[in-house]
């Protein structure tokens, strides 16, 4: 598998700057901060490294499923996966917590009652 980023040396990462944004079809609770590389959802290429932050209340209606490998950090703060009304039973989880989700498989609806912060990498094989 070849993955292809740019070169990036240690950089201070300002988690309070403005180029956070919310992703296509999220709540605008919840925001990215791109750190490497793009991924290409047409042409189905490429990865990308990415922080993830739920608002306090934060909230996804449905589960996502997508075509590309996942792999998740709860850096901090709490993520509650699965609501009852979609069929899956909830579990929340804290920090120092790791998911690993292949391309096919249904995961969530999300909400963060405290708010929470996460790292994810995702790419293509």
């Amino acid at each position: 598998m070849t993955i292809l980023k740019e070169h990036k040396e240690f950089q201070l990462i300002d988690l309070l700057g403005p180029d956070w944004h919310s992703p296509a079809g999220y709540p605008k609770e919840i925001e990215q901060k791109i750190l490497a590389g793009k991924l290409d959802e047409v042409s189905k290429t490429g990865s990308r490294t990415r922080l993830l932050r739920f608002r306090p209340g934060a909230l996804t209606q449905m589960p996502f499923v997508h075509d590309y490998w996942e792999e998740v950090y709860l850096i901090d703060g709490d993520l509650t996966v699965g609501d009852p009304a979609s069929g899956v039973q909830p579990n929340t989880f804290g920090r120092n917590t790791y998911a690993c989700r292949p391309p096919g498989v249904a995961h969530g609806p999300f909400r963060s009652q405290r708010g929470c912060l996460l790292f994810e990498m995702h790419y293509y094989e």
